[in-house]
């Protein structure tokens, strides 16, 4: 019986990257965001927040980093893995659940196939959320899929 399990997680200095690259996007599209990075286990791991982000922008980021860190994909699947469970009672009460995001503007971060954490960008569409954490994935040298 095996008794530890070693997992890759994000490095500090690439989830910095991650966040960087994210706000240079928002800013090219002309927006104020805050942008988070977590591990597999929620940890935060690198935030930058635009001093006009509205204020609701840093937890939300940080709840979409942690959502897509924990399931492994994006954050704007939910809505669609929602409604295509037969279950009344998982379609009631996951949204409900403290962290758990279920629009756009989460990604997860993988290595070489393996899961190690999440990005999440808040402040502007779900879309333009995306397109930023998606320079964030790129930049950081992660992808979104294994």
């Amino acid at each position: 019986m095996k008794k530890t399990l070693q997992q890759q997680t994000v490095h500090w200095q690439a989830a910095q990257a991650a966040v960087s690259a994210a706000q240079e996007k928002a800013a090219e599209l002309g927006l104020r965001v805050s942008a988070s990075v977590s591990d597999r286990g929620g940890n935060a791991i690198a935030f930058l927040r635009h001093p006009a982000a509205p204020l609701h922008t840093s937890d939300i980021a940080a709840d979409k980093a942690i959502t897509a860190a924990s399931f492994g994909f994006p954050t704007r699947d939910w809505m669609a893995f929602i409604e295509s469970q037969d279950s009344a009672g998982l379609r009631a009460g996951i949204v409900n659940r403290d962290r758990l995001v279920v629009f756009g503007g989460g990604l997860p971060l993988y290595l070489e196939g393996e899961l190690v954490g999440g990005v999440g960008v808040s402040g502007g569409s779900e879309e333009q959320d995306e397109i930023c954490a998606r320079a964030g994935v790129a930049a950081a040298g992660f992808s979104v899929k294994a």
